[in-house]
């Protein structure tokens, strides 16, 4: 445990424990909606709001945050009104902020692309007092709107004209994810990075789904997978001198995979439980006897 005499390890280990809750809990609403890989697209064009820090010699983290929470409400104005033309915008807008983000890191004074690397594929020293002081109001928010509207979210995600009907405020709430889920790149990209921390949004939600069926055990199941790869993630790349991002990540995948198999074998009981009371005479009557029941009466 000596790695907890280190500051950097433990702002590291507290931007991992928000990042395993955040990441999680807006995720489950996004697979919710099919919109998977929507993290991975807000994280493109966040890297236009990291270039934008260095350049203006400000915060990278909040103008992240700025960028892509104005690029996740372009993305979900595009997904209304869009039509048959917004895949070649989504397009646009995520290729363009790459883009942007690697011309403008080029423009500030001294900067490089080798600077982008810690915000791409995440970093353990690299993790500031300002920048957890940025996470934590950030993380506070994302719990905030994830679990005081959770009832709301999961209406607007599992059926939007059943949610219009029933009075919500679908357009707005739809809003307030596409927002929610752009602070939460911006919370993650430290230690994740901005092109893995999508799989930290979905992963552990699919995983959960193996073993849950209901969205309240579905939700809290995510949410521990997500706090304990990140923290075993951020723990071996400490020790391995491995990049933390990708740790997790693989780690991650690990317990899909292990879950799933897990879950294979439970699933088919369930099934043959299921199956069985249909299978006994006494319990259900065969059709020949159906069929002739009318005709002894009629």
């Amino acid at each position: 445990m000596e790695f907890l005499d280190f500051a950097f390890m433990q702002r590291a280990l507290l931007a991992a424990v928000l990042i395993g809750i955040t990441a999680p809990a807006i995720g489950i609403y996004l697979v919710q909606r099919r919109q998977a890989l929507m993290g991975d697209g807000i994280g493109h064009v966040a890297m236009t709001g990291v270039g934008l820090g260095f350049l203006l010699s400000t915060s990278p983290v909040w103008m992240a945050t700025a960028v892509s929470v104005l690029g996740a409400l372009i993305m979900e104005l595009i997904r209304w009104y869009g039509k048959t033309r917004g895949d070649i915008a989504l397009a646009m807008l995520f290729y363009g902020g790459m883009a942007g983000g690697v011309m403008l890191i080029n423009l500030s004074p001294g900067g490089s692309t080798a600077n982008l690397s810690s915000y791409l594929f995440g970093s353990l020293a690299t993790v500031s007092p300002a920048d957890i002081t940025a996470i934590c109001w950030l993380a506070a928010f994302v719990v905030l709107v994830t679990v005081g509207l959770r009832r709301q979210l999961f209406a607007v995600s599992q059926d939007e004209e059943f949610a219009r009907v029933t009075g919500l405020p679908v357009r707005a709430l739809n809003l307030l994810i596409a927002v929610t889920a752009a602070v939460t790149v911006t919370v993650a990209m430290r230690v994740v990075g901005l092109l893995l921390v999508s799989a930290l949004m979905v992963v552990p939600v699919a995983a959960a789904q193996q073993l849950t069926r209901s969205f309240r055990a579905t939700f809290i199941c995510a949410v521990a997978i997500g706090v304990v790869v990140t923290l075993s993630g951020t723990v071996t790349s400490y020790y391995q001198d491995v990049p933390p991002g990708a740790t997790i990540v693989l780690l991650t995948i690990a317990v899909f995979i292990v879950l799933t198999l897990l879950a294979t074998p439970l699933a088919r009981r369930r099934a043959r439980a299921a199956a069985a009371p249909s299978a006994d005479p006494a319990a259900c009557p065969i059709p020949e006897q159906q069929a002739a029941a009318p005709s002894l009466h009629g």
